[in-house]
């Protein structure tokens, strides 16, 4: 429950001019589907006691993992950044005198404050702070919702055009749903070993759909009013996101509107608190000496780094936020591909794991098929991408004249096939 899911939303007229309706069916739809593998890996941590990265060598084995974690720190990172900039541009909406660096500043500072402390603390603040976001976030809606400006006869469009850009937001939506998947067991491996799997599957799953659905399509809604309402426009123009939500509060409200948007602007330390904290886990399996650093060192190193990531992307954040979505949704597509393959075909359940063999590299896998597989899978990104720097061959013909983004699709299918084909010759030559 933070405003970074509401900006995705709010990416569908300004960035991809889709209307409300096809906006809302891509939503709900492509958010069901990328909180699936999220909700399926979280069910791994009470079971086996291990973390995301160190469960993931029993898909791409003891040093081919070290691939993995190398880009689930890039992606926390990334996520980190983006988050961090609507965080800013909340503050400049209400204080223009408020530079985005010093908003920036805040939220990360604040953000690593609780990090430092571990697990506990983090699990302790997050099982809380969604709450006064979800009454703010009604009173946003309740707000709009009388103001009148959401136009709801926006039209569904046709052909090529609508095609491609319903493609290219639903990778957008698919690479913010999806983007726990790389530590979901990080924050489950204390539940009890005999808590229903089915359970957390569920409470994961409503936790996640529920808020992504509501944000985002608040989000969605709310851009409507900017094809009438001109002050919105202007708003967006100004101050991004930030500038938006103050146009629906500060002029009806107030002092209070302006609380309100405050309070959403330090959503985002909820948001950053796991990227920040699975930054020093991942680190931790790349080798023995990374092992030995204390987790808080690992965790300002990364503050450090998406502040100065944040603070010059501050101006283009619209077109960060679509680019980093679409990479985000591209290698966990393949990574989600590789984990299912070996899960279900190899390993046929939870019944074929041995968790003591996690530190052994002799009894994992080698890693070969699970590499290979990862490199046919950006083959297949690559032709299926539709980015405003490259558009595949085949994203090219998803769509009008800016294409289709089918890049995480195309990832998923082609590592799922190439994985299943090679780890079958690496299993009978290797036989483990």
């Amino acid at each position: 429950m933070v405003v970074s899911s509401f900006a995705i939303g709010a990416l569908a007229l300004p960035v991809f001019e889709l209307g409300f309706v096809d906006s809302a069916l891509t939503i709900i739809f492509i958010n069901f589907l990328g909180t699936m593998p999220v909700c399926f890996f979280s069910m791994f941590g009470p079971k086996f006691g291990l973390r995301q990265m160190v469960l993931s060598r029993f898909y791409f084995g003891y040093y081919g993992v070290k691939l993995i974690a190398i880009f689930n720190i890039l992606a926390c990172i990334g996520w980190s950044a983006v988050n961090v900039i609507v965080g800013a541009q909340l503050f400049n909406a209400i204080n223009s005198n408020m530079p985005g660096w010093a908003g920036i500043l805040v939220i990360a500072l604040a953000t690593f404050g609780i990090c430092t402390f571990g697990y506990k603390i983090i699990h302790t603040y997050e099982r809380w702070s969604w709450i006064p976001i979800f009454v703010i976030f009604l009173i946003v809606l309740g707000t709009f919702a009388h103001s009148g400006d959401f136009n709801s006869v926006l039209p569904l469009q046709s052909g090529p055009t609508e095609a491609g850009a319903v493609l290219s937001f639903a990778a957008s939506v698919f690479g913010f749903a999806t983007g726990w998947t790389s530590y979901a067991a990080d924050y489950t491996v204390y539940q009890p070993i005999d808590r229903s799997r089915t359970s957390i599957f569920l409470w994961t799953f409503g936790g996640l759909f529920l808020s992504l659905c509501f944000t985002e399509l608040l989000g969605a809604a709310i851009t409507t009013a900017m094809t009438t309402n001109r002050a919105y426009m202007a708003a967006y123009v100004n101050s991004g996101i930030g500038g938006i939500l103050a146009e629906v509060l500060v002029p009806r409200l107030g002092r209070f509107g302006e609380f309100c948007i405050a309070i959403l602007a330090l959503s985002i330390v909820g948001n950053n608190c796991p990227n920040s904290y699975s930054v020093s886990l991942s680190l931790q399996v790349l080798s023995e000496r990374t092992r030995r650093v204390p987790r808080f060192v690992w965790v300002g190193v990364a503050t450090a780094i998406y502040v100065a990531v944040a603070i010059p992307g501050y101006a283009q954040f619209e077109s960060a936020l679509e680019n980093f979505m679409l990479v985000i949704a591209y290698w966990l597509a393949i990574y989600e591909a590789v984990a299912l393959a070996e899960h279900f075909v190899f390993r046929r359940g939870f019944a074929g794991y041995r968790p003591e063999d996690y530190a052994e590299p002799k009894r994992l896998p080698p890693g070969l098929a699970a590499v290979a597989a990862f490199a046919v899978g950006v083959a297949g990104a690559v032709l299926g991408m539709a980015q405003k720097w490259f558009t595949g061959p085949i994203g090219r013909l998803c769509g009008g004249l800016m294409g289709g983004d089918v890049g995480f699709e195309l990832a998923f299918a082609f590592a799922a096939v190439s994985y299943v084909a090679l780890r079958s010759l690496e299993k009978a030559y290797f036989r483990r």
